[in-house]
């Protein structure tokens, strides 16, 4: 009995992760949705012009893998592709708002965490 060989191709996952953005996750999750599947320069073009603030963590965020495609796997850039864009809950700061009649009320600053995951297609 002879083992099987099975031969794959090499496909690298490039991940690069923002572990503190300053928006909800539901804000940021909105953004996210636009570039999944996309490629990578029309995903640039895509956040550049994006009229959400969260829209410029994102961007910066995918230039980080970018950059990790390229110092680390050597990869070609204009083959990658956004495989995910995935949005997670991170810290929540609460605060305090003076009210009326010596009252208060809490704020919650939500932060959200990104990862942003790049594989290179065929072309």
């Amino acid at each position: 009995m002879a083992k099987r060989l099975r031969i794959q191709s090499a496909s690298v996952d490039v991940v690069a992760k923002n572990k503190v953005v300053l928006a909800s996750p539901r804000k940021v999750n909105l953004v996210a949705k636009l570039i999944r599947g996309m490629s990578v320069s029309r995903a640039l073009d895509v956040l550049k012009f994006c009229k959400k603030a969260v829209a410029r963590d994102v961007r910066k965020t995918v230039l980080s893998a970018i950059a990790n495609a390229e110092a680390n796997y050597s990869l070609n850039v204009d083959l990658l592709t956004v495989k995910e864009a995935y949005v997670g809950k991170a810290i929540v700061l609460r605060r305090f708002m003076a009210r009326a009649k010596g009252s208060g009320s809490s704020i919650r600053k939500k932060f959200s965490k990104l990862t942003v995951v790049l594989c290179e297609t065929e072309g």
